[in-house]
């Protein structure tokens, strides 16, 4: 397995792996699966500040990947990001989720983040123990927040410390600066 940063050209098969999560899951509480070119912009969008991490195999096939955004919007939100995973079915179980998920912590720490953010549709036991796993800890849950496929739906909020709290905290670096030396 081999994973990098996320390019342009990878859009296409990230938009096959989430697809079915999208029509067939309330892992994504989205409706409509985006094609290529909408991906292709979400990767744009994520910039220096929120690169892509694919997992590809030995032929540069892509079946999984990672990606952060911002928690929220607001100023006092920037030290905080929210992660998301997606993982192609036929890898599951494989070590794929864990592999992006650490390489993804260590770009965000490296970045100097101080706290990640997943929200995770309930129930989803697999998603739950591969946080709690990578150090995420239950933070909450927003009761019957989404409709999808027939019913209201919970997510859950898990948390995971990226770095101390310091006052006042270092400003996020771009993906540029610390690329060198941080996986993916």
């Amino acid at each position: 397995m081999n994973l990098r940063a996320a390019a342009p050209a990878d859009a296409a098969a990230i938009a096959g792996i989430y697809a079915p999560y999208v029509t067939g899951s309330l892992v994504s509480f989205e409706t409509e699966p985006p094609d290529a070119a909408e991906m292709r912009a979400r990767i744009k969008a994520g910039g220096d500040r929120f690169p892509w991490l694919v997992a590809e195999d030995e032929a540069g096939a892509v079946y999984g990947y990672a990606y952060s955004a911002a928690f929220r919007t607001r100023p006092a939100y920037r030290f905080a990001v929210e992660t998301s995973l997606y993982v192609a079915p036929a890898s599951h179980g494989r070590g794929v989720g864990s592999a992006l998920y650490q390489a993804r912590i260590a770009t965000l720490e490296a970045q100097l983040y101080v706290q990640a953010i997943a929200a995770i549709t309930l129930p989803n036991p697999a998603s739950v123990r591969l946080h709690e796993r990578l150090g995420f800890t239950r933070a909450g849950t927003y009761t019957g927040v989404g409709w999808k496929l027939g019913g209201w739906h919970d997510v859950g909020l898990w948390q995971r410390p990226l770095a101390p709290a310091a006052s006042p905290p270092a400003e996020p670096l771009p993906f540029a600066i610390i690329s060198a030396s941080a996986p993916g």
